[in-house]
């Protein structure tokens, strides 16, 4: 007498489990995919155009995509200004190419996390802690992107370790981060929208302009 073995399966059902767990992979896959076109239950989404920043303390702020931050100028310490410029993005592109007043995304807050390529992300030791802001103003338009400034490095991170212990060194030790910015908002009916862009902030004691 032949005995099949208590764990074997029949060809058939292998085959079916094995197309049953293809579809599942392929669903999930669709989805990482599709994320930022779904961001949040709105028929909008914000579109990042730029992030950049600034040196505290100048009068006449130059705004770049990577920036040097000084952790002492002139024996004083400076916040450094950070700039976003972001549009709508519509989900549904077969519609209408205007959005309509319930479509545009007002943007209240922020939050900043600062990290390292190297993979030392301790707060306070490598890299400065993450904070909280606010922020205000309204994307109403997806051609013409709509700009705000913000703080970007506080005047708090100048003074607390790692950055601290940059003073008097020059630019002979230098703190190179990743700082990721994200941005939280809802459209005009409650739908919450959620963007993300990163800049690179090199982080010494640099020399003081003239």
């Amino acid at each position: 007498m032949t005995r099949t073995p208590r764990n074997f399966a029949p060809r058939g059902r292998r085959l079916a489990c094995a197309a049953t767990l293809g579809m599942l992979v392929s669903l999930l896959g669709a989805a990482s995919c599709g994320e930022a076109v779904r961001q949040g239950k709105g028929s909008t989404y914000l579109i990042i155009d730029e992030l950049a920043a600034a040196r505290g303390g100048d009068s006449s702020p130059t705004f770049e995509t990577v920036m040097q931050s000084d952790v002492q100028t002139k024996g004083g310490v400076f916040e450094d200004p950070g700039r976003i410029r972001v549009r709508l993005g519509l989900k549904d592109v077969t519609g209408p190419t205007e959005p309509s007043s319930n479509q545009i995304i007002t943007i209240n807050r922020y939050r900043v996390v600062f990290r390292r390529a190297d993979g030392r992300n301790t707060q306070g030791v490598d890299v400065p802690y993450a904070f909280d802001g606010a922020v205000t103003f309204t994307v109403t338009s997806p051609q013409t992107p709509a700009s705000a400034t913000f703080t970007i490095v506080r005047a708090q991170a100048k003074l607390e370790a790692p950055l601290k212990n940059l003073v008097g060194l020059g630019g002979g030790v230098v703190i190179s981060t990743l700082a990721d910015v994200t941005f939280y908002g809802r459209d005009q009916t409650g739908n919450e929208v959620v963007v993300t862009g990163t800049i690179s902030i090199n982080f010494a004691d640099w020399a003081d302009p003239s």
